[in-house]
């Protein structure tokens, strides 16, 4: 059994559960996924999506024509149990997880662009009042002759968001194999369409 999945966020709605509390839930159209390649250590690579060759490195390319798969979007790497009885071409779907089981969800988060210290470190901000013209700057940073420098690691303005994000905790709320579907309760992080990694943990 592959221990994840390469799916994309579609988005959010509400729904509710046996005892008629609501309940917010991300959708995320799991697989289906192709195997790809088989790797040492019992891993496989998995790709996801229609991708162009034109977008593809040769050794990539490569790759695709040894299996006989056309191109994928996303080709990633995960463990698998008894890697040896998955066949290279076949496809993998959400119906490896199952309704209450908790999983890890890898994505790339929202880029905010170049923010400020009050919204990207939620600093508290100068005085409002009394002439005052510091009102949303950082502040004194640095000391005077000693260093002379702005020691590593400072909140500072710069780049918000854009990264790797990883939620460890998330449930898997409803299990939709036919659609390919999963519906999980938790921070699923990037915007609508962005893809992400669904591990088991």
């Amino acid at each position: 059994m592959v221990k994840g999945l390469i799916g994309e966020k579609l988005g959010m709605f509400q729904m509710f559960d046996e005892s008629g509390h609501s309940l917010g839930v991300s959708v995320v159209q799991a697989g289906p996924c192709k195997v790809v390649q088989k790797m040492p250590n019992s891993r496989i690579q998995l790709g996801y999506g229609a991708g162009k060759e034109s977008r593809l490195s040769k050794p990539v390319l490569g790759q695709y024509k040894k299996a006989g798969i056309a191109p994928c979007q996303v080709l990633r790497e995960f463990p698998a149990e008894n890697a040896d009885e998955l066949q290279i071409g076949q496809e993998v779907g959400a119906d490896i997880f199952n309704p209450g089981e908790i999983v890890k969800i890898v994505g790339v988060g929202k880029g905010k662009g170049f923010a400020g210290v009050i919204k990207k470190w939620n600093f508290g901000g100068g005085k409002a009042t009394h002439g005052s013209r510091s009102h949303r700057i950082p502040g004194s940073v640095g000391q005077c002759a000693w260093p002379s420098r702005i020691f590593k690691g400072k909140k500072m303005p710069g780049r918000l968001g854009g990264k790797s994000v990883t939620a460890p905790t998330v449930q898997v709320v409803e299990v939709r194999p036919e659609e390919n579907l999963l519906l999980l309760r938790g921070p699923i992080p990037g915007p609508r369409g962005s893809i992400v990694l669904i591990r088991k943990r």
